[in-house]
């Protein structure tokens, strides 16, 4: 079922992200879930709605202001901080709260990205205990629910819910404004760093590429029709691209470190120190570098893999298109 047909349904107050059902779905999976949903992450309002034109059931969900802010210092959410306590970006906590701008006014302190961030993150880490089985898929202990549902086919789909009005708002001042800048402050509120970053050096690159543009027109307008004249523009022009590439690549380090410091990026923790995403598969350990707990897949399970799969598929590649090469210079 596509999205535009739930955009289409009656709207439901206050929900965030979404999660769709086929139509085959038995009430035993749906109250299954459900149930797994309220017990294991208390935070989060679940409301089951059913599409009547389409027979298929969803999970609306959302949380409170409250949840909301415990799951950002669960995640360590970075916000603005208030002038008086030293300003810039720190990852937020309960205990400190006031420090943080517009914490008084649960409408403004989350982007709906950020809410929608928070619960995803919940749902993505409710994990099974030891034994837990729903119809034929077995679970191992810890391992992530939704996620392994989702790959079976038991959930058809979990993804967070449009705000129309702020994409009318979008289509006025980013799409229909073709001469003017990118909101790129709105566009991180709402899609995201990695979204806002992508349309940021985008921009940057359409207007550097003027420069090149123009000055290539200029040497190809004034350029003679003899051959001497034409490599001599040639060995200009690239000379003109070398320089012009340093000066693009140095620029877009320094405006790419401000929309980064801007952000509440640019000093985040590194990905090896990070959770594991949810669909990673291993064994526990504790970490001989953090001495916490964590799932390790043995790289001894990879060499395998590569030896055993990837390997002799890439040998089998390689000889089909080298017998194919003789075969040709056979036919010529």
């Amino acid at each position: 079922m596509s999205h535009k047909a739930w955009m289409k349904t009656v709207p439901t107050e206050n929900c965030d992200v979404l999660m769709t059902f086929p139509d085959t779905t038995d009430d035993h999976t749906l109250l299954w879930l459900l149930n797994h949903i309220r017990l294991g992450i208390p935070e989060l309002i679940v409301q089951v709605r059913h599409h009547k034109h389409t027979r298929v059931y969803a999970f609306f969900v959302t949380a409170t202001y409250e949840s909301l802010l415990r799951g950002a210092d669960e995640i360590g959410l970075r916000k603005p901080v208030k002038a008086e306590f030293g300003g810039g970006m720190r990852s937020f906590s309960c205990e400190e709260d006031y420090i943080y701008e517009n914490i008084e006014n649960e409408l403004y302190f989350f982007t709906s990205q950020e809410r929608q961030n928070i619960i995803r993150y919940w749902l993505e880490n409710l994990r099974a205990k030891q034994g837990e089985s729903l119809h034929n898929i077995h679970f191992l202990e810890g391992q992530p629910i939704i996620p392994e549902l989702a790959a079976r086919g038991v959930i058809q789909q979990v993804f967070p819910l449009h705000e129309q009005r702020i994409l009318k708002r979008f289509m006025k001042s980013w799409v229909q404004a073709v001469c003017e800048a990118q909101p790129l402050d709105e566009i991180c509120d709402y899609f995201g760093v990695k979204i806002a970053m992508y349309f940021a050096w985008l921009g940057f690159y359409t207007s550097a590429m003027v420069y090149p543009a123009v000055f290539g027109s200029i040497l190809y307008t004034f350029t003679e029709s003899d051959q001497t004249s034409q490599d001599i523009c040639c060995v200009v022009f690239a000379i003109f691209n070398v320089i012009w590439a340093t000066l693009f690549l140095e620029e877009w380090k320094r405006r790419g470190a401000e929309f980064a410091y801007k952000w509440g990026t640019l000093d985040t923790p590194a990905e090896s120190i990070e959770e594991p995403r949810p669909q990673f598969r291993g064994i526990k350990r504790i970490s001989p570098v953090t001495s916490t707990e964590e799932f390790y897949y043995p790289p001894w399970k990879r060499l395998l893999f590569q030896c055993l799969v990837s390997l002799p598929v890439c040998l089998a590649c390689l000889s089909f298109v080298f017998l194919l090469m003789l075969g040709c210079f056979q036919l010529q």
